[in-house]
């Protein structure tokens, strides 16, 4: 599947899932408040698929899959059926309409912690955090050596790539000198402080980490394998041979090796490889290939993969995976408050928002690496979701539940006028978010 279907199929899904667990919160808990549902919708616009169930509920598919709806009987919408009043949503107390307008939010968040239970009892393969710094960069001067493997930041212990660039993002949003203990490739271990007060501020969390310059070390240039039926192994490259040179330019490790191949393959498909086997160096002549791999645009290859990457796996019973979602999502949830206020003083960039596109890219990308990626992606999108539903912006849950709150206060319900002018708002506001998201998603692809 190409990087453009396999985008949109995994958002597909992803909104799928997403979408139809918090619209079931809204069903579920109105019908045990009494309230009659009158459709139950994943997505808006034209219907795909119509189903009406015997209770009168018509259930459906629409064409566009950028959220959903639950339509319940409303006094607003229209006059109610004497028969049908003691169901209607605006005649019940104001505690069971603000327990159905939370429930989506609530849903989505046992979703997440069940997504990130499930995650840590399958097990998420990851990589150990042995990291570089490139030449005169920030996390250079700091003290970081090629090897050294991190063992705590912010006094965290950090056993993975996913727990360093986290506890990373973080430190980048505050802006605030991290402590690291690390290892080195000697085996000593030290104390190292990144100046991360001394990255520009305003910039977003992106151009932070390459300002930074402190990324996973580089594999070796040693092959792991050679595909056979591939231009290397018909040449004789055996997995262990250590890539000396090629048509003459040193090769010190994996980068270099994939960036000299299409560059010299560029001028001549016939490559002359040094490499070094048992002590022994011996030069083989490879003729590149002109290839597409999944669906990816067709480049110079001579197949081959490297050693891999050190890797370690988050693997827990189910006490300790349930224990560690919970950690996980009130690290997250305290993470994106914590983004969000950044933003709303000027302290962090709104440039750090992503949309639709930026989903799509992530959304594939994680599902490419496996199930337990892709089940915390989706935990982190449904704990966004939950959030952003909360914020008190009329249109969204949060809005609805601020109505509710002055109505608890002031003893009645907020007037007709005031909600529709907070739905003109509510709207301007929500266009204005999800186009900066869409800008930004462009940026970046013009960018890379």
């Amino acid at each position: 599947m190409s990087p453009i279907l396999g985008s949109v199929f995994w958002l597909l899904v992803t909104l799928g899932v997403l979408v139809t667990f918090h619209e079931f919160g809204h069903y579920w808990v109105a019908r045990r408040c009494g309230v009659k549902v009158l459709r139950f919708s994943v997505g808006f616009g034209r219907p795909l698929w119509r189903r009406v169930a015997k209770d009168g509920t018509e259930y459906q598919i629409a064409a566009i899959p950028l959220g959903g709806y639950v339509k319940m009987l409303d006094a607003r919408e229209g006059d109610v059926a004497l028969a049908d009043q003691g169901q209607e949503f605006t005649g019940k107390s104001v505690w069971k309409r603000i327990a159905i307008v939370a429930a989506g939010p609530a849903f989505n968040l046992v979703f997440t912690i069940v997504a990130f239970w499930a995650m840590y009892m399958i097990g998420k393969p990851d990589i150990v955090p042995i990291v570089t710094a490139a030449p005169n960069s920030i996390a250079a001067h700091a003290g970081i050596l090629p090897g050294d493997r991190i063992v705590s930041m912010d006094g965290r212990p950090t056993g993975t790539w996913s727990d360093a660039t986290e506890v990373l993002a973080n430190g980048l949003l505050n802006r605030e000198p991290l402590p690291l203990h690390v290892q080195g490739a000697d085996g000593r271990q030290r104390n190292v402080v990144l100046p991360l007060q001394d990255l520009a501020a305003g910039e977003d969390i992106g151009k932070g980490f390459t300002a930074l310059g402190m990324t996973l070390k580089v594999p070796p240039a040693i092959i792991g394998v050679a595909t056979p039926g591939d231009p290397a192994a018909a040449a004789g490259i055996q997995g262990g041979d250590r890539v000396v040179s090629i048509n003459g330019k040193p090769i010190a490790d994996f980068e270099d090796f994939m960036k000299a191949v299409p560059e010299e393959a560029a001028k001549s498909p016939k490559l002359a490889f040094v490499v070094e086997r048992n002590g022994a160096t011996r030069q083989l002549d490879i003729t590149a290939q002109m290839k597409s791999v999944q669906g990816q645009p067709a480049r110079w290859l001579v197949g081959v993969l490297p050693v891999p990457l050190q890797t370690a796996t988050l693997r827990y019973g189910p006490v300790r995976a349930f224990s560690e979602s919970l950690s996980a999502t009130w690290v997250n949830t305290a993470t994106t408050f914590n983004l969000i206020g950044k933003m709303l003083t000027g302290q962090a960039s709104p440039k750090n928002i992503s949309g639709v596109i930026g989903i799509a890219q992530v959304a594939n990308d994680s599902a490419s690496r496996g199930l337990p990626w892709f089940l915390q992606f989706l935990a982190l999108v449904s704990l966004s979701l939950a959030i952003l539903n909360l914020l008190p912006i009329p249109v969204l849950d949060g809005g609805h539940l601020l109505y509710y709150l002055i109505e608890l206060v002031k003893g009645s319900p907020v007037s007709e006028r005031t909600m529709i002018a907070g739905q003109y708002v509510g709207l301007a506001l929500l266009f204005t978010l999800m186009g900066l998201a869409f800008f930004n998603d462009i940026q970046r692809m013009l960018v890379s």
